[in-house]
């Protein structure tokens, strides 16, 4: 089993939640972070007054899936997230050791 974590921009995410569920990805956690990686932030101006806003509002999605199924997870949103521009987002896929759903007790790959 693996965790597929997505940084993305805000904009992407249903593009990304619709290719997703057309893979039958049954489920996802998504929260609102800032970061700043190349993008660096940007300039802005509020009231007459110029600012510099160095964290930019991105969407972490995190999924975890079969370890069969990573490829397929990772070039979905790959797809769905990428515009070309700089600040499209980062994926990383880490091992999950134990999985457990709360409701039924169900270990690992049957919890997913």
């Amino acid at each position: 089993m693996k965790l597929i974590m997505a940084v993305i921009k805000p904009f992407r995410l249903d593009g990304v939640r619709q290719a997703l569920s057309a893979l039958g990805v049954s489920g996802m956690t998504v929260t609102e972070v800032k970061g700043y990686g190349r993008q660096k932030g940007h300039t802005e101006i509020y009231r007459g007054a110029e600012y510099t806003v160095n964290f930019v509002p991105k969407i972490l999605l995190e999924v975890a899936v079969a370890s069969e199924r990573v490829e397929r997870v990772v070039d979905a949103i790959t797809t769905a997230a990428r515009t070309g521009e700089i600040g499209d987002g980062k994926i990383f896929v880490t091992t999950l050791d134990h999985v457990v759903r709360i409701r039924t007790g169900e270990p690992d790959s049957d919890a997913l």
